[in-house]
């Protein structure tokens, strides 16, 4: 495990379900870790199913935004470019996948809490599966990472400073509210009042089967 990572631990309201303080918390100290994300093949920090890719879900999401970074440069060649647009691909699938896999791990946790989850009748079908919104909150961790090293900047404008700040409040305010409904989705779950399904991706454009340029059907 790396130096300065580790999972939070338990909270008495888990059960066993991750709370969204601790994924809170494992989303910032991944970022604070100077050697995450590493690659692609990093040894993830815990063997617990449903941790374990949340923690990938974070990786894949900071590499993305890594590449997203360098695919906006102007002074490269196209080569590298494309190098960069490949390497968005690969991750953005990666990171979908690692949703899914999320979601997969924590339906079978509430259907070993209620065995008859998702089959009442008149539960609230939620749009939005646990997994998205644990997706959502990794992606904020790193929009605030960013925008607090944008406000602490001392070669930038007051004015730009200030306009840093006021986003920052508001990156925190979105992920308190988010965590909410994650908790909230999770305890409606717990007791019979909701409940979400996994939709899976089915992302065309990976597929050699869906996508003509990858299958030859456009040159033919």
């Amino acid at each position: 495990m790396p130096a300065g990572v580790c999972l939070p631990m338990p909270e008495a309201t888990d059960i066993p379900l991750p709370s969204a303080a601790r994924v809170l918390a494992f989303h910032d100290a991944c970022l604070a870790d100077r050697t995450f994300p590493g690659g692609v093949g990093e040894p993830d920090r815990t063997h617990e199913p449903a941790w374990r890719e949340i923690e990938r879900n974070h990786r894949f999401n900071a590499l993305l935004w890594g590449e997203e970074d360098l695919a906006r440069r102007k002074d490269v060649g196209d080569a590298e470019i494309a190098a960069n647009k490949r390497a968005i691909d690969r991750f953005n699938q990666a990171r979908n996948d690692a949703i899914e896999r999320i979601d997969e791990h924590l339906i079978a946790m509430l259907q070993a809490l209620r065995p008859t989850y998702g089959a009442e009748a008149g539960v609230r079908l939620n749009s939005e599966t646990a997994g998205s919104m644990v997706d959502r909150l990794s992606i904020i961790a790193l929009r605030i990472r960013a925008m607090r090293e944008q406000s602490a900047r001392t070669d930038a404008s007051p004015e730009h400073i200030a306009n840093c700040v006021s986003r920052l409040a508001r990156l925190h305010e979105q992920r308190t509210d988010l965590a909410g409904c994650l908790d909230a989705l999770l305890a409606e779950c717990v007791d019979g009042r909701s409940c979400y399904r996994i939709y899976r991706q089915f992302k065309m454009y990976n597929d050699p089967a869906m996508n003509p340029y990858l299958s030859g059907a456009a040159q033919r």
